[in-house]
């Protein structure tokens, strides 16, 4: 028996191809809106699934992509050193790596550089953190909190050797780490500090710059001058005067706080309807 083949009209392929790849799309939707749903009701292996199989049905849906890790960041504990936790981290960067790879919106890729880096620090990689806070300026050189962030990274990759340090010494906290006895200790810790404290006050001025209220800038540039105060070495009114700048920080952030709050609690005025709707 004869069998006759069917030639399908490439205008028709053509045409079932587009549907096709239609489908997937609106599949690949449906796909992603349910798995932002999960995420906001903290479902996240759900939404995890949900947003793998949005990628699977459309690989060009870079915000699935995105919503991907964003899920894998809500599923990673800070500070928790278990495989599966450090897993969830790393998958998180993967993905966000993958954002990159497709060449996004500025705002997407901020988004994506911004979340390695955080992850970074929060797995306590801080040179890896740095780097990618530093090409997110590359970005976007107006990022007050970026300069932040490496000004954060500067202050906690100085205290951890200091502090080390001075529990080995015994120390109290108002006492200097200088003395006689061990003025090699400090000057191995300024040698080792240094470059971190100057750049981190030097990140923190230009978070401040561009907002001129980041209280939050202040406490830290406080704590900065504390690190900066101990590594003076021997040089008493370089301690003080560092001890006195910090002590103003406080003061700047203190005052700050309260004027955030005073203006928050402030009575609005009266807004005429018509005026609303002209907004």
């Amino acid at each position: 028996m004869k069998r006759t083949l069917r030639v399908v009209p490439l205008g028709m392929l053509a045409l079932l191809v587009m549907l096709t790849a239609g489908c997937s799309k609106l599949k690949a939707r449906d796909q992603l809106n349910k798995g932002v749903q999960a995420y906001k009701n903290a479902k996240y292996e759900e939404a995890i699934e949900k947003f793998k199989n949005a990628v699977a049905l459309d690989p060009d849906l870079g915000v699935a992509k995105l919503y991907l890790a964003t899920a894998y960041v809500g599923q990673y504990v800070p500070g928790l050193d278990t495989p599966e936790n450090i897993r969830n981290a790393e998958l998180a960067i993967e993905q966000y790596q993958e954002v990159l790879k497709a060449n996004p919106n500025p705002i997407n890729k901020l988004t994506a550089m911004k979340g390695i880096a955080s992850l970074y620090f929060n797995m306590k990689k801080f040179d890896q953190s740095k780097e990618w806070y530093n090409k997110v300026l590359q970005q976007d050189p107006n990022d007050a909190e970026t300069y932040y962030s490496i000004g954060v990274i500067d202050w906690t990759e100085a205290y951890a050797p200091r502090m080390e340090e001075r529990n080995k010494l015994g120390l109290k906290p108002e006492q200097a780490l200088y003395d006689k006895k061990n003025a090699k200790v400090c000057e191995d810790l300024k040698t080792k500090n240094s470059a971190d404290v100057q750049e981190g006050i030097d990140e923190l001025n230009k978070a401040m710059n561009m907002r001129a209220d980041y209280d939050d800038a202040m406490a830290y540039m406080n704590l900065m001058y504390r690190e900066k105060a101990d590594i003076d070495c021997g040089d008493d009114a370089a301690r003080q005067a560092d001890l006195k700048t910090a002590d103003d920080w406080v003061d700047k952030t203190m005052a700050t706080k309260r004027a955030k709050a005073e203006k928050q609690n402030k009575p609005g005025g009266i807004v005429m309807e018509d005026q609303q709707q002209q907004k």
